[in-house]
C-alpha cells in the first residue's frame, strides 16, 4: 500500500512540474506574439515604407497597415521617456499597426531626406493620403487619440 502511495505521489509531482512547464510555454508564446517596436534601416524603410529614391516627388506608402515611425537618438532623453510609451502602443494595438523606429544617428541621410530637426520626431503614416508629423514626446493619450483618429479613422 505503501508503495502504491509512492508511486501516486510520484506521478503527481511528475504531472504537476510538466503542466506548469506547459503554463510557463504558454505564457512565453503569447509574449512573443505581442508586436514590438521595429527597428528600421534606410534600406529597409525604402521597401517597407516609401521609395523616395524611385519616386521623389509623390508619397507612396508601401504598407500593408498603417505605421508610426518614431526618428530618435539613443542618448535624447524624451526619446529615452518615449520608447516604453511606444512599446506598450505595439503591445496594445497588435496587428493594427507597425511601430516602427530610425535611429538618426546611424541613419543620418533618412533623417535628413524627412528634414528632421529635432528629435523625437514621429511621422504618423495612414493608409492613404499625406503623412503627419509631430515633434515632441507626446503622452499616451495624445497618441492614443492620434493612433485612433488619423491611423485607424475612429472617431
Amino acid at each position: 500500500m505503501k508503495k502504491v502511495a509512492l508511486i501516486l505521489l510520484l506521478a503527481g509531482v511528475a504531472f504537476a512540474s510538466c503542466s506548469g512547464q506547459t503554463r510557463k510555454n504558454n505564457e512565453q508564446n503569447k509574449e512573443e506574439k505581442k508586436m514590438k517596436t521595429i527597428h528600421l534601416t534606410k534600406s529597409e524603410f525604402l521597401t517597407k515604407v516609401v521609395d523616395y529614391e524611385k519616386n521623389p516627388n509623390e508619397w507612396k506608402y508601401l504598407g500593408d497597415k498603417p505605421a508610426i515611425i518614431d526618428f530618435y537618438a539613443s542618448w535624447c532623453g524624451p526619446c529615452k521617456m518615449l520608447a516604453p510609451v511606444l512599446e506598450e502602443l505595439a503591445a496594445e494595438y497588435g496587428d493594427s499597426i507597425y511601430i516602427y523606429k530610425i535611429d538618426t544617428e546611424q541613419e543620418q541621410e533618412l533623417a535628413a531626406a524627412f528634414n528632421i530637426r529635432s528629435i523625437p520626431t514621429l511621422l504618423f503614416v495612414p493608409m492613404s493620403g499625406a503623412p503627419q508629423l509631430a515633434q515632441g514626446a507626446l503622452p499616451k493619450a495624445a497618441l492614443k487619440d492620434a493612433i485612433d483618429k488619423v491611423l485607424l479613422n475612429k472617431n
